[in-house]
């Protein structure tokens, strides 16, 4: 499937959604957004896709906010700024929602600049791969802004709060050696081997059972937000789904065949 400003493929059970925008850098304009969350949507709920990389085409992975909207709003009736603001807000913490809760892991393949809201795509992600090339900047004080795609809940929970402050406040750039020394990022990897090397992670993060997989993301999410005995609870009633799979019954069938299979074998052995 190919959109204009977005570009989607699936092979082998893994989604790769490009953002395609190049020659803005992949800046999120009102109209890219509305096909994003699309596709989000499709691979959310597409039982062909395990895993999802995300990545941008051209130089850039994303450069924020498109600045022509932010132009287009400033000259809006002062009447509409603020319901069109909230309005434009709503979509945007569906897209960040919608990434975040993904029942299927997914992982940033950042190929180059992300700043702004596309430093806070791609930590909305599970896993964040970084190219050589790639950087990362919270750049919205810069604009009179502070994070609106997830960056106020997630860059904490990834580099810590005193971190996250001085990265925020400051709006300055983090290269990618020094965005995986903070944990921005993950994984660094030359530019050309960014791709190739995303699909292999993708494939074995998504090799086990889709259930156990969707369930047990869906608990860690909130895994510093509950109590102990509300992540225990939890745990328990997701196992209780996962005695129910064929995944689960298929596993086990396996391992006790293969079990007999060399009680078996030592036994020939003993007679011999």
């Amino acid at each position: 499937m190919t959109n204009e400003l977005i570009k989607l493929d699936v092979q082998s059970g893994i989604a790769t959604i490009y953002l395609n925008r190049p020659e803005k850098r992949n800046a999120f304009s009102d109209d890219m957004r509305t096909e994003y969350l699309a596709v989000l949507q499709e691979v959310a709920s597409s039982k062909d896709v395990r895993a999802v990389v995300l990545t941008g085409n051209g130089k850039g992975f994303c450069a924020g906010g498109d600045v022509a909207g932010m132009e287009k709003r400033m000259q809006a009736d002062p009447g509409e700024v603020g319901f069109n603001g909230w309005s434009r807000q709503q979509r945007v913490h569906q897209c960040v929602s919608l990434l975040h809760s993904m029942p299927k892991p997914t992982i940033a393949a950042v190929n180059g600049a992300a700043s702004g809201l596309g430093a806070d795509t791609a930590i909305s992600c599970d896993f964040v791969l970084a190219s050589e090339a790639a950087s990362f900047s919270w750049s919205y004080i810069n604009r009179g802004l502070v994070p609106d795609g997830g960056g106020l809940y997630f860059l904490p929970r990834r580099v810590g709060l005193v971190k996250a402050k001085e990265l925020i406040f400051s709006g300055r750039r983090v290269d990618a050696a020094e965005a995986v020394q903070l944990g921005i990022a993950d994984r660094l990897v030359e530019p050309e081997a960014l791709l190739q090397a995303a699909w292999r992670w993708a494939e074995d993060v998504s090799k086990g059972s889709a259930t156990a997989l969707a369930l047990g993301k869906s608990i860690l999410n909130q895994t510093f937000e509950l109590s102990a005995s509300q992540v225990f609870s939890q745990g328990s009633q997701a196992q209780a789904v996962c005695y129910t799979t064929r995944d689960h019954r298929e596993s086990v069938q396996a391992f006790l065949k293969q079990r007999d299979e060399r009680r078996a074998a030592v036994a020939t052995e003993g007679k011999a």
